[in-house]
Order: structure tokens, then C-alpha cells, then sequence
């Protein structure tokens, strides 16, 4: 399978951001320098990706778009080479919408950063797997 980030995957609709961080629905977990927002939706049509996502790293961390940039684009690279950690487990018409929150105000080596994303998909699949 190509690993690919296309437009499709990324979140852009305001209305499910707001659901995504203030309906009450939305699971958090963290591994820090990372929060992983998510929640499930139902209804996927066949076209659309299991998985969506949506990555902040705020202004209030990061004062330079230069940095802001550099760790959204470390973000997207792991999410792209291991994304099918998560997308695997979805269920059939079943979709995950999930953003990655930066919480630190350093930066980290894109080996650490992709070690983080590992984990909080495979513990966000987990979720996803019957008991």
C-alpha cells in the first residue's frame, strides 16, 4: 500500500472540528509532547478514508511559523508511515476523526515524535477492537 497523506484525510470542516473538541464525545489521550483528540462517526461512505486528520501546534508554543511548520510536518510524516495502525482496526462504515495537539514548547527529534504517534494510534485502536 502507497503511503500517502492526500487532501481527503484532513480535516477541514469547521463543524467537525467543533465536534470534535466540544460536543463531548471526543476521547483524549496523551503522550507527551502529544494529545490525541478523537472520536468515532458513523456512516463512511466506501470513498471516504477510515481515518481524518486535523494537527494544532499553537502560536503559544511555537512564536515562529518557521517552527510551527517543521513540527507539523513531522507530524504528518508519522502519521503517513504509520497511519494503518489505526486504519486496520476501524470497522466497516465506521470513521475516526483525529487531531494531534502539540503541548510542548520545544522541539524533539522526528524518532521520538514518531515513536509518540505509534502509540497513541495503537492505543486509540485498541479501542476499536471487540472485547
Amino acid at each position: 500500500m502507497r503511503k500517502v497523506f492526500p487532501k481527503s484525510e484532513r480535516i477541514v470542516s469547521k463543524k467537525l472540528i467543533d465536534e470534535l473538541f466540544t460536543s463531548g464525545r471526543g476521547h483524549s489521550l496523551t503522550a507527551f509532547p502529544l494529545r490525541a483528540v478523537f472520536i468515532e462517526r458513523d456512516g463512511r461512505p466506501e470513498a471516504e478514508p477510515p481515518v481524518t486528520l486535523l494537527l494544532s501546534v499553537p502560536k503559544r508554543k511555537f512564536k515562529h511559523a518557521v517552527d510551527r511548520n517543521h513540527v507539523k510536518r513531522q507530524l504528518r510524516e508519522a502519521f503517513r508511515n504509520n497511519k494503518q495502525l489505526l486504519a486496520s482496526s476501524v470497522p466497516a462504515g465506521k470513521q475516526v476523526a483525529l487531531a494531534f495537539v502539540w503541548l510542548s514548547d520545544r522541539h524533539f527529534p522526528s524518532a521520538e515524535v514518531e515513536h509518540r504517534v505509534c502509540s497513541l494510534l495503537r492505543r486509540i485502536a485498541t479501542t476499536f477492537i471487540p472485547a
